[in-house]
């Protein structure tokens, strides 16, 4: 069976996801508050490895970047932003569209299922501080079933 990855379209097709996604975000009020003290230049392109390996495809994210921890350590203690994670999932749904991963319904799901879950779950557990965030975590997998335990 094909891996979520393979069907949203492999390396390329999360990259022209991650690129839509962040010109979307770039784009909203809210949501941009977030980029506004900067960013990585190669921000979509991380993106990307990241969720290629959360959604079945290579480990370059880990071998490359960092682990788990880093990823959550990078979006914690800025406290809650409810409305700032809503509107990133609408900014979600809104790249998949532009790319033509939101014709097919599944897939459609499948993805929004996953990136609702990680902005409402591991990347906002830690409202108060990075430093309470363990050492250690590995990205967590996702595939047509939801997450992997």
């Amino acid at each position: 069976m094909q891996t979520v990855f393979e069907a949203a379209g492999g390396t390329d097709g999360l990259h022209r996801l991650a690129d839509a996604w962040h010109r979307r975000v770039m784009a909203d009020e809210v949501v941009a508050h977030a980029f506004s003290h900067g960013f990585h230049p190669q921000h979509t392109e991380r993106l990307a490895a990241y969720w290629a390996e959360a959604l079945g495809g290579p480990t370059t994210y880990s071998d490359s970047y960092g682990d788990e921890t880093t990823v959550v350590r990078m979006h914690s203690g800025n406290g809650e932003h409810d409305e700032m994670d809503r509107r990133a999932i609408a900014c979600f749904d809104q790249a998949l569209a532009d790319v033509g991963l939101a014709n097919n319904g599944t897939l459609r799901q499948v993805l929004h299922d996953y990136f609702a879950w990680a902005t409402t779950t591991t990347m906002s557990r830690y409202h108060h501080s990075s430093a309470d965030v363990p050492n250690g975590l590995r990205i967590p997998r996702w595939s047509w079933n939801g997450l992997q335990q």
